[in-house]
């Protein structure tokens, strides 16, 4: 008999969006989201896998404050005076950064006037490829702050919501099927969650665990060839 799951998670309102799952993983993460505008330095840097939810929690923060949402590909010198302008500022890929200098531009005039700062990476400031050394420093000094692959019940939950959104009816024995044995993350959620709905509508059959068990196979061997 597969494992119970237990999905009373807390939610956090998005205002416009779906809710966001609290759970240890990002429970850090949220309550530094909440903290604003209490930021040291008036910047924060949020950090963690592709699909962890730094983009969702961005959009809680803007809708508080109307801030600015830039691709770092985006950032020149050139604008910094513009963007800054807005009083808070939300740049995504802050860890890919092409003009250094227009970063640590944004970040002194940022906290010149009083603005605020949330930057979104995969990783924390100071694995990030940055040569400008006063911006390494700067970078280094934020405060940051990680959101970690998801634990069993988050990924139950996480599973069931993406499911949910490709109105396919999910049983909860389905659920722990697979959680108990697909690989721990944000990425893996994302991806079993196309093959099961591209098998339900190939096969024309409702979710099952015999097409668990066909998209777990199949994720496998896509994840032993790429590795």
């Amino acid at each position: 008999m597969e494992r119970q799951l237990v999905l009373d998670l807390s939610h956090r309102p998005a205002l416009g969006r779906e809710d966001f799952l609290v759970a240890g993983c990002n429970a850090d993460a949220v309550a530094w989201i909440d903290r604003w505008p209490d930021w040291q330095g008036g910047a924060l840097t949020l950090y963690g896998a592709a699909g962890c939810g730094k983009s969702h929690l961005a959009e809680v923060w803007r809708a508080r404050n109307n801030a600015v949402l830039l691709d770092a590909a985006d950032l020149t010198h050139g604008r910094v005076p513009e963007i800054a302008a807005a009083g808070a500022v939300v740049l995504d890929r802050a860890n890919t950064v092409p003009d250094e200098v227009a970063l640590l531009h944004l970040i002194n005039l940022l906290r010149q006037d009083g603005g605020y700062l949330l930057c979104l990476a995969t990783g924390a400031p100071a694995r990030w490829p940055i040569r400008l050394a006063d911006l390494h420093s700067r970078l280094v000094a934020m405060q940051s702050v990680g959101i970690a692959e998801p634990d069993e019940p988050l990924l139950g939950a996480v599973m069931l919501k993406l499911l949910s959104d490709r109105q396919l009816r999910t049983p909860v024995e389905v659920i722990a099927f697979l959680v108990a044995r697909m690989e721990r993350s944000f990425a893996a959620a994302s991806a079993m969650a196309d093959t099961l709905d591209r098998l339900v509508a190939g096969e024309k059959k409702p979710l099952s665990i015999a097409l668990a068990r066909m998209a777990l196979a199949e994720n496998s061997e896509i994840s032993n060839n790429e590795g």
